[in-house]
């Protein structure tokens, strides 16, 4: 490090040096007290002395007045569920004045806290966040330290620790189920997610009480976790049909997941509609698409992005102090992927 120029010193150098983040730095050389203990300023400034690295205060200015900037944090763009959620808060968005700031974690928890850290330093004057799995409340409570609102789009924080805009998960896994036990189908699969996701829990749970409300017997070897995505929705159907009880029917975590198991289904002579039944989540535009259409359960992504920048904009323009929690109530979209009946 003594070999660079000290010009050439950024924040992120220092951060490295103190061991700390580098929106701790930002924060400790900006002599704001919130957030950073004296233990760790004086760390800090150690750290940023040796290193010959000159805090820009002037910059630092800037960037502190007020933003007209949100950002925006989300697993992926593959899913059209985030296309929608992102369509509806930039309809929002643009109705105040406001601009997105988006970034993508992939999942991965790093990447978010680089993504958070970045969007703090460029004064964003709140972030709507897609968790990770694995996102603890001091994620939350450390952006609301350094005075900028959150809305959580997937997960309800205990004890409203933020802003909440989402829908009854547990009412969407019993729907999807209730709605193939009508059909007659007592074996019913459950596939996509992990447990570690909350959403998963409660559509699972969800799921389980439709299934035991019937007098139905869950078989937990049919219920199969795995990642969101199309190809591993693709991949599982596989395993799901060498099982000794075969399906008749198939819970889907989303729509993406549902989407590669028809494709498989199709690919192994199964026919979706006729010799078994598929309901996904999320009724995305793909799901009135594909064929047959796929019979899904509404999550409103559209609505959940555009009321997220309300709440948002809500506690900005009102300086609002007390979070909101909104949970939708799921809908039903029958269509011909689920037309088979079981037996019973």
């Amino acid at each position: 490090m003594s070999s660079r120029k000290k010009n050439s010193i950024t924040l992120k150098d220092v951060a490295q040096h103190a061991g700390v983040s580098r929106t701790t730095a930002s924060v400790a050389l900006s002599g704001s007290s919130a957030y950073v203990s004296e233990v760790t300023k004086k760390k800090v400034i150690a750290s940023a002395k040796e290193l010959g690295y000159v805090y820009n205060r002037a910059a630092a200015s800037l960037r502190s007045q007020s933003s007209s900037t949100i950002g925006l944090i989300v697993p992926n763009l593959d899913n059209s569920f985030y296309t929608e959620l992102l369509k509806g808060a930039y309809q929002e968005a643009n109705n105040h004045k406001k601009t997105i700031l988006i970034g993508c974690t992939f999942g991965i928890k790093e990447e978010q806290d680089r993504l958070i850290s970045s969007m703090i330093e460029n004064r964003v004057c709140g972030i709507i966040i897609y968790a990770v799995p694995g996102t603890t409340d001091d994620t939350i409570l450390m952006i609301k330290n350094m005075g900028i609102p959150v809305v959580s789009i997937n997960r309800n924080l205990p004890d409203y620790l933020c802003d909440y805009i989402g829908i009854n998960d547990f009412k969407a896994g019993q729907i999807a189920a209730e709605h193939l036990v009508k059909r007659g189908h007592e074996n019913i699969a459950f596939i996509g997610g992990y447990e570690e996701i909350v959403a998963w829990r409660e559509r699972k749970a969800g799921y389980m009480s439709a299934l035991t409300a019937n007098g139905i017997n869950p078989n937990t070897q049919i219920v199969i976790q795995s990642r969101l995505t199309q190809k591993a929705g693709y991949n599982t159907v596989s395993e799901l049909m060498n099982r000794e009880t075969k399906p008749s029917a198939i819970v889907c975590f989303n729509d993406v997941v549902a989407l590669g198991v028809m494709q498989a289904l199709e690919e192994m002579g199964v026919k979706v509609g006729e010799d078994i039944a598929v309901c996904g989540i999320d009724n995305i535009r793909e799901s009135e698409l594909v064929c047959p259409k796929l019979t899904s359960i509404s999550s409103f992504p559209a609505m959940r992005g555009g009321k997220a920048v309300e709440l948002l904009v809500n506690h900005i323009d009102a300086d609002l102090e007390s979070p909101e929690s909104i949970i939708l109530d799921p809908e039903i979209h029958i269509r011909k992927s689920s037309d088979c009946n079981g037996f019973r």
